[in-house]
């Protein structure tokens, strides 16, 4: 299937690894070209070069959380994309813990950076959007159910989510579309610490796989090519819709 995405520009946010990354490689191999960024100078750049760089890539540091990344970001991605047909919105998990034990100013931590940071980007960025552009939120199956240790991301990110919807219903009359990414359990950088930080990894790997019907974590590629289909012109019926990439391990419709 041709996806549409030649010469076509996108901004990533969260994407110098894990499945910012993979999705904007799935881009790129489909002619896309891209601005990624993440906290970190030095994986933005390494994540470029493995991009293959300008033309097809660029990357800047930023971080969503910072009120003057939002105006930053649109600026470097309209100089260097030249026109802007879509962004996938990522940010870091937020601190995990029970809702009883977790701080109050953690909470208010990942309120800036779940919720007001993605919303100001998304502010700055729709005036700059024409028909058939679209906007992902990578979200987490905790949109649907709460994942256990996780309380501020079982709070917020279903606010995301809905958030989201509400965004379908404003943009739609434009054209833009807005939609939701709800990986499950992906083999990024992120779940091997999780695991490693149990003691037995291995052992931890087997408890998670046992509850997917597919009976394996999924593989950052497998991600990152429905997010590009998700935000390619082939995809151009689907807004409003919170698409679960986890194996089946969601038990809600």
């Amino acid at each position: 299937m041709d996806l549409g995405l030649g010469g076509r520009g996108f901004l990533l946010t969260g994407a110098s690894r894990g499945l910012g990354l993979a999705t904007a490689r799935a881009l790129v191999d489909d002619g896309a070209r891209v601005l990624i960024s993440s906290r970190s100078p030095e994986s933005v750049d390494t994540a470029v070069t493995s991009l293959g760089g300008a033309p097809a890539a660029f990357g800047i540091p930023a971080d969503l959380a910072d009120d003057a990344a939002a105006e930053r970001l649109v600026a470097e991605a309209g100089e260097r994309l030249g026109q802007i047909d879509g962004v996938l919105i990522s940010v870091g998990g937020p601190a995990p813990g029970t809702v009883l034990s977790t701080a109050e100013d953690a909470w208010r931590a990942g309120v800036e950076s779940v919720l007001l940071g993605p919303l100001r980007l998304v502010r700055a960025l729709v005036p700059h959007l024409g028909e058939g552009a679209a906007i992902a939120f990578v979200l987490s199956i905790s949109v649907k159910q709460p994942i256990g240790h996780l309380a501020i991301s079982n709070g917020l990110r279903p606010g995301l989510a809905m958030t989201a919807k509400a965004l379908a219903d404003e943009l739609g009359p434009r054209g833009i579309r807005v939609l939701g990414l709800l990986p499950g359990t992906i083999a990024t950088d992120r779940i091997a610490e999780i695991e490693a930080a149990s003691g037995d990894p291995v052992k931890a790997r087997a408890r998670t796989e046992a509850g997917i019907p597919l009976r394996r974590v999924g593989r950052p590629e497998e991600f990152g090519r429905i997010a590009a289909f998700a935000l390619s012109p082939a995809a151009s019926y689907l807004t409003g819709t919170m698409i679960a990439v986890d194996g089946g391990m969601t038990r809600a419709l």
